[in-house]
């Protein structure tokens, strides 16, 4: 009888994106990176280190199954991505308030986005300015 083999990768939902329980730090969103499927994972690391770059005391955390960051404690989240099938999405929460705007329009008053496809590079500069400009303003607080 063969043994089975456990993993302990966190299972891939809808368009590759990490399941990856709620929670507080570097330590749960390090490890939604580290389950991005293939190219995804590179810019996954990319997007976190200029993040971390432009705001060094930035908070971290994985809410919904995807990793959220924020400014100081009790000032909401700025900035959060998500995997899709031929994307990632990136998501600015006051979006409407940086400049120039990113580029994707949102459902949402404020919200707008920028998505990250296979072999387009980062632009770190510009994406390193709206995480600054996004770290100062008010962010968004989830009820839950």
């Amino acid at each position: 009888m063969a043994k089975k083999t456990s993993t302990n990768a966190p299972k891939l939902l809808s368009g590759g994106n990490p399941q990856i329980a709620k929670a507080d730090g570097n330590t749960p969103v390090q490890a939604y990176i580290a389950a991005m499927p293939g190219w995804k994972r590179e810019a996954g690391e990319r997007l976190d280190a200029i993040i971390t770059e432009a705001c060094p005391s930035v908070r971290k955390a994985v809410r919904w199954n995807s990793p959220f960051y924020g400014g100081a404690e009790g000032r909401g989240w700025f900035l959060s991505f998500h995997c899709y099938t031929r994307y990632i999405k990136v998501a600015f929460f006051n979006g409407t308030s940086l400049h120039p705007i990113p580029p994707v329009e949102s459902r949402g008053n404020e919200t707008r986005y920028v998505h990250i496809h296979e072999d387009e590079q980062i632009n770190a500069a510009q994406l390193m300015s709206w995480v600054k400009q996004a770290s100062v303003l008010p962010g968004w607080r989830q009820s839950a």
